[in-house]
């Protein structure tokens, strides 16, 4: 009998002292989540950077050059009003600020109407006779 409460002293002390390792770690502050970009802003950014690849792709640099302009505003707006976390907010600004200047604006191309071809060797007055 007396070995049976030995064996159930030492598993009650071999249970202590398993949990007593690590007992420092379970007083040190736990690790802050990693910074994350808020799901919302981070959808709708994508869309309109998707949005400037759409136009860019369709040879119409005006509206993607404005719809960089809006993406930097509403990022800049959103780092304002400290909605994005500061880990981000360098990254982000470099982008968005730096995107607007590398879009040429030129027009969208004209939708597929017929050219009007010209001759330029014959502008005579098309009476085909030079008397």
């Amino acid at each position: 009998m007396k070995r049976l409460t030995a064996l159930a002293a030492l598993a009650a002390l071999a249970a202590l002292a398993a949990a007593g390792c690590g007992g420092a770690a379970k007083h040190a502050p736990p690790k802050p989540p990693p910074p994350r970009l808020p799901r919302a802003l981070a959808q709708a950014w994508a869309q309109q950077a998707d949005g400037v690849t759409a136009a860019l792709a369709a040879g119409d640099g005006c509206t993607a050059q404005r719809l960089a302009g809006a993406l930097q505003a509403e990022v800049t707006q959103a780092i304002g009003e400290r909605a994005i976390p500061h880990a981000f907010q360098e990254q982000l600004l470099a982008t968005v600020h730096d995107l607007p200047g590398r879009i040429t604006c030129n027009p969208a191309p004209p939708d597929k109407h017929p050219k009007h071809e010209h001759k330029h060797g014959d502008q005579g007055n098309g009476d085909g006779g030079g008397g």
